[in-house]
């Protein structure tokens, strides 16, 4: 049962579906500007934003399959912690995520190349994760 300090949500199968759903909308948009950009570093950022979306999405659709659960609120922490109780490769693909989001979304500082192939991969592993559960 979760207490006033629960930083978790119950979730059920519609919840399931519609984070499903939403990792991949975030993937699949990441990939079109990806693609839609003359050279991949213009749109970096926003590419490495959108795939940080769809990992936490993806890492939702996991804990609810696992735990009936999912983490909620801002604290990204607990939601690697939670994620890790039933998958620690899951866990060590959305920490990585994790670690880029302030960089693209909220600096003047723009995603090196690597962190943009980076994020490819996590993102890409957390959805696949998330659809095989």
């Amino acid at each position: 049962m979760a207490t006033s300090t629960d930083r978790t949500k119950q979730c059920d199968a519609a919840t399931r579906a519609g984070r499903l759903m939403k990792a991949r909308q975030f993937l699949d948009a990441a990939r079109i500007i990806e693609t839609l950009a003359d050279e991949a570093g213009d749109v970096a950022d926003a590419y490495v934003t959108l795939c940080v979306h769809a990992g936490i999405a993806a890492a939702d659709v996991i804990c609810c399959a696992r735990l009936g659960r999912h983490s909620r609120g801002d604290d990204h922490g607990s939601a690697v912690a939670l994620l890790d109780r039933v998958s620690p490769d899951a866990a060590k693909h959305l920490r990585a995520l994790l670690a880029m989001k302030t960089k693209a979304g909220y600096t003047a500082l723009p995603v090196s190349g690597s962190e943009h192939a980076r994020a490819r991969r996590a993102a890409g592993a957390l959805v696949e994760a998330a659809e095989r559960v």
